[in-house]
């Protein structure tokens, strides 16, 4: 059982997959994770991670210890992850670990849950299930703002508003891979939903899934 989870930054779609995992036995494994830590890696090397044999070379050479740093969580993080995932060579570096993943997950997990920007499009087109989780982007601003302030990172809703309409147009307009729900995605719309009603929502589409035709 796989279920791929796609959408923008600040839609709930962590949220969401978490529990997911938790309620149905699932593997959870966060892919912009992965695509976070390569873009820390490259900054901290003092390279840019536009520099796509920078972000290549980080790629490669990824410490999975990384991926539990709370540097990951900020806003330079996220906007470094847009850039590096936007490189092919990154991608491909990538998608190998993401792949094995969903269909070799740990015992005694009975299948995965993966959330990004192109699982049901790339990473998992076989994928049992799909969805796209989205909302507006002033509400995506608003909770990602007050997700940061509650980790005590000072935090300015208009500018993080602007960096998020930056990073959707760079995942959306990327040659490799952009943003974009899958045909047969089901889209949620979350901006006025909360936490509580998405889950409800998604798992009932996953008890579905899940049943025999």
């Amino acid at each position: 059982m796989i279920v791929a989870i796609d959408g923008p930054a600040g839609a709930g779609k962590g949220t969401l997959a978490r529990r997911l995992a938790a309620a149905f036995n699932l593997a959870y494994l966060d892919t912009g994770a992965l695509y976070r830590a390569v873009g820390v890696a490259v900054l901290d090397a003092g390279g840019n991670p536009a520099d796509p044999a920078a972000a290549e070379s980080a790629a490669r050479n990824l410490g999975l210890d990384l991926l539990d740093s709370p540097r990951l969580r900020t806003e330079a993080a996220g906007d470094a992850a847009s850039q590096v995932a936007a490189v092919p060579g990154v991608r491909a570096a990538l998608l190998e670990f993401q792949r094995q993943f969903a269909h070799h997950p740990p015992s005694p997990c009975v299948g995965a849950v993966l959330d990004g920007r192109d699982i049901g499009t790339v990473v998992c087109p076989e994928a049992r299930l799909k969805l796209f989780v989205t909302a507006s982007a002033e509400e995506r601003a608003r909770r990602r703002t007050l997700e940061l302030r509650g980790k005590g990172i000072a935090a300015i809703q208009d500018r993080v508003l602007a960096d998020m309409l930056a990073r959707d147009e760079r995942d959306r307009d990327r040659k490799v891979a952009p943003l974009a729900p899958a045909n047969d995605a089901v889209v949620l719309d979350t901006t006025d939903m909360d936490a509580d009603m998405v889950f409800d929502r998604a798992a009932a589409l996953v008890r579905n899934a899940a049943t025999p035709a």
